[in-house]
């Protein structure tokens, strides 16, 4: 093997080795439907639009679905492992895909650290309740850690299989109890009255149902590892946002049908502070035994999502790396799996310093932990969304596309949406995050910082290290070359 292909295999990610299944599948746990269900369906009928929360739901979908029709543009001409990043710094340019970068880098790790403390504290929780097991929140937490470590460096297309099963377990419990409530009880056509959606807050209700979509524009990260990246990719987007969209609205249509559309808010804000919603409709539906194996599985999501978050948050490290933005170790691979192994580790490690440093503070994990980071990696990718939308129609005007609704019409009414819901998330912080401390309701903050640390180092990278701030651009082109050159190798050796 010659020094160079030596370099390259331990530079590269794996390749071909995920179909739009395994894609589904990563995207989905990330997105982690029943803790969705259990945490943000109900926050969002108690502070939000009570039964109209369905609505909420179908809305959200229609937005991101007219946005992933310029995506699916975009994805089928960029193949690369940075994801929203790289689709700024095409459409864009150098210095803003470099504060998209940073964005991403900045919400996902964020969001790990959150999952982290989330998972922790509920295992110790439910351990304690099935089990009669004891242990503090810390120790469930680093347990989580080392197994998401083992999993991730085995490769994506092992991490797929496992959140494959995962996802079909938890899925399943939700079913079992909606078409319950089906069944014994019937669902309410109420929910779809005008009246009912824009009662209360559809604000919040909608920024609540956007928290429900967050991981589907991890898509794009795995374009590299894909099989035939130019379908793949757009159509597992496709798949993702619409279950993701008819799973929550149908799962939520149960919820407040099975309590009463007219005073589903009111219910909803009894058990606002015990979180108890959705296992309280389960105990009378499903019974004690059932209720107990829904608190299992909602373990089982925790850690499939924590296992798809870290994925995700691990491939804007190594994409950063990789161009030399970041430590170029951070862009090798484990030869074996192809699984960036140094950025995992560096991404873990950080997510584990953050949640013990809130921990030695004697903070608690959710109301603190899970508030401030979880809260503030919402917002991040959510900027990072609409940064990639507003990416989309500009390049395609810049190359003057003819075909405009895929272009601009459909991505542009898109990017309005998400504009929307960012300036929701904003203004609306401390609900989103779900705590009052004027910390935390600073957090937001840090965009204008990031905006300018992403313009700064693109100037300083410009004139003290031109080759990398040229990399930025062709790393884009290299990488889907290989991508390209790969696919019609497996297509030759299929033929």
């Amino acid at each position: 093997m010659s020094e160079v292909s030596r370099s390259e295999g331990n530079t590269r990610l794996a390749r071909n080795v995920l179909g739009v299944p395994g894609i589904v599948f990563l995207v989905l746990a990330a997105v982690a439907p029943l803790t969705g269900m259990i945490v943000i369906a109900a926050i969002g009928i108690a502070v939000g639009n009570g039964g109209g929360m369905v609505g909420a739901f179908l809305l959200v979908m229609a937005v991101l679905l007219l946005f992933a029709v310029g995506y699916a543009q975009m994805s089928k001409i960029l193949v690369n492992a940075g994801g929203f990043y790289a689709f700024v710094v095409k459409g864009l340019g150098r210095p803003m895909g470099l504060v998209a970068g940073f964005v991403a880098m900045l919400g996902y790790n964020c969001f790990v650290a959150g999952a982290i403390g989330t998972s922790g504290f509920f295992t110790a929780m439910v351990a304690k309740d099935v089990f009669g097991i004891d242990m503090h929140w810390m120790i469930w937490s680093l347990i989580s850690v080392v197994l998401v470590f083992v999993l991730s460096r085995k490769g994506i297309g092992f991490s797929a299989k496992i959140l494959g099963v995962c996802l079909v377990l938890e899925i399943s419990i939700l079913l079992v109890m909606d078409f319950t409530v089906l069944f014994r009880h019937g669902l309410s056509f109420e929910v779809f009255n005008p009246s009912i959606i824009l009662s209360g807050s559809l604000g919040l209700a909608m920024l609540f149902a956007a928290n429900a979509f967050i991981g589907f524009e991890a898509t794009a990260l795995f374009s590299e590892e894909a099989k035939d990246p130019n379908r793949t990719i757009p159509r597992a987007t496709y798949i993702a946002i619409t279950f993701i969209g008819l799973f929550a609205a149908f799962t939520t249509w149960s919820i407040v049908s099975a309590i009463g559309v007219a005073q589903a808010q009111d219910v909803a804000l009894e058990h606002l502070s015990t979180g108890d919603l959705v296992f309280t409709i389960s105990q009378d539906y499903l019974g004690d035994t059932l209720t107990k194996v829904m608190m299992v599985l909602l373990l089982i999501s925790l850690f499939a999502a924590l296992l798809a978050l870290h994925n995700s948050a691990t491939r804007y490290l190594y994409a950063l790396g990789r161009v030399g933005v970041l430590p170029r170790a951070l862009g090798q691979t484990r030869a074996s799996t192809g699984s960036p192994q140094n950025a995992a580790i560096v991404q873990l490690a950080f997510g584990t310093l953050v949640a013990a440093i809130y921990w030695a503070a004697g903070l608690d994990p959710i109301a603190a932990l899970t508030a401030s980071m979880t809260g503030f990696g919402t917002l991040g990718i959510l900027v990072l969304q609409l940064l990639a939308a507003l990416s989309i129609v500009v390049y395609f005007r810049r190359t003057r596309d003819s075909r405009i609704w895929k272009t601009f019409i459909a991505p542009g009414l898109g990017g309005l949406g998400l504009l929307v819901i960012v300036g929701l998330a904003i203004l609306n912080f401390p609900d989103m995050a779900g705590s009052d401390n004027p910390i935390i309701g600073m957090l937001p903050w840090l965009l204008p910082l990031v905006l300018i640390a992403g313009l700064a180092t693109a100037a300083w990278l410009k004139k003290y290290r031109p080759a990398v701030y040229a990399n930025l651009e062709t790393d884009l082109e290299q990488s889907e070359a290989a991508a390209v050159a790969n696919s019609d190798a497996s297509n030759s050796a299929v033929r």
